[in-house]
């Protein structure tokens, strides 16, 4: 069996997090969480590494969601899969052009963020 994706979780509420945890659990993936941008630039500086980025917040405090993952892009981590949740109605606008790879809506829906993880899932063990 392929190894569990390491997935990072970035959300500043704790609520947040538990339902997307929940989410990526299913899918058997090795979950950290980071409640701010900084938290999870400073585990990429740290060396971590992530299959998949889950930021679930536009604005979050000491950084935001799409500066979190202009700055993870910015430390050449291209690899990764980083998807954007947020219940704000220019946020798609705002992830995408910092860097991320998908965009789900709030509130995050199985159907939507499943077959984006089923699909890291699949290009890992290829």
């Amino acid at each position: 069996m392929a190894s569990s994706l390491k997935a990072l979780l970035i959300d500043d509420m704790a609520v947040e997090r538990m339902v997307a945890s929940a989410m990526l659990r299913k899918f058997h993936c090795e979950i950290t969480m980071a409640k701010n941008g900084k938290e999870a630039v400073d585990m990429f500086l740290e060396g971590n590494e992530f299959d998949i980025v889950v930021v679930c917040d536009k604005d979050m405090p000491i950084m935001t969601g799409p500066e979190a993952v202009e700055k993870i892009r910015a430390m050449g981590a291209t690899g990764v899969k980083i998807v954007g949740v947020s219940a704000d109605d220019n946020a798609m606008e705002a992830f995408m052009s910092a860097g991320a790879d998908d965009f789900v809506p709030k509130p995050v829906r199985p159907e939507i963020l499943g077959p984006i993880i089923q699909d890291v899932i699949n290009r890992k063990s290829n």
